[in-house]
């Protein structure tokens, strides 16, 4: 099946277009939606930010067309179902998306949406929501109740479910080699930022141990950038990179 990739230059969306061609499948182009501000982070349930201005960078790499639309929307909706209506929709951050993914639709013939999801339920609803639910007209189009012309896509999450532990293992032996960008969690430092998941593999599963860190980032404990892996053509090296710290207090 040819697909389409979301990619935020992160570990978990590029393993999962590595597993997608692994089980057969064609890479056409990948897709990306950056904030407003480079290099800033904007509050949101659904992608990563901080490191989306790599995108350019992992596509050439790849060697494989991007196609980008910044991000504008807000998570307005944030019940775990995307439901609502479509004025309190208009501007939720999903809606950005379905644009991306209409725009990619109109350019490449594709059936397939890889993206990284792997314990966000609340992520990969609405994934699904854009591929499966949401009208997708021509530039004439008819209005039938019954019957609709939808985008039609089929999700391709080979990482969903997946033990994390032994997840985080695969990405590294795979030869994949990413870094961490930001830090946000107790136990994670200004000293973890631009060393490897290889390096802080094993304080990241002791942490997870010992503070109930998620092991692969989900709950936002830390971002990645990934420098390097079997499907790159060339390397991404790295002279100057934006590093982000937030330090969370707490008290016993």
């Amino acid at each position: 099946m040819k697909f389409i990739a979301l990619i935020s230059g992160g570990k978990d969306s590029i393993f999962n277009i590595y597993k997608a061609i692994q089980q057969g499948h064609e890479l056409v182009a990948v897709a990306n939606l950056y904030p407003a501000q480079i290099a800033m982070e904007q509050d949101s349930y659904m992608y990563q930010s901080v490191g989306t201005n790599m995108a350019e960078a992992i596509a050439e790499c790849l060697q494989i067309p991007l196609i980008k639309r910044q991000l504008k929307g807000k998570p307005i909706v944030q019940d775990l179902y995307y439901t609502g209506t479509a004025e309190q929709k208009k501007d939720d951050e999903v809606e950005d998306l379905y644009e991306l993914l209409l725009e990619a639709k109109q350019k490449w013939d594709f059936k397939g949406v890889s993206s990284g999801a792997i314990a966000s339920t609340y992520q990969k609803l609405r994934i699904e929501d854009v591929q499966y639910q949401f009208l997708f007209f021509q530039q004439i189009c008819y209005f039938n109740k019954q019957s609709c012309k939808r985008l039609d896509l089929e999700s391709l999450v080979f990482l969903w479910g997946r033990n994390q532990q032994e997840l985080l293992k695969e990405m590294i032996d795979s030869g994949m080699n990413s870094i961490l960008i930001k830090v946000a969690s107790y136990g994670l430092g200004k000293q973890h930022l631009g060393m490897s998941l290889r390096d802080n593999y094993d304080q990241i599963i002791e942490l997870s141990q010992k503070c109930n860190l998620n092991i692969c980032g989900e709950g936002g404990e830390y971002e990645s950038l990934t420098l390097d892996c079997p499907l790159y053509k060339k390397r991404i090296a790295m002279q100057i990179i934006y590093l982000f710290y937030k330090t969370f207090f707490y008290q016993r």
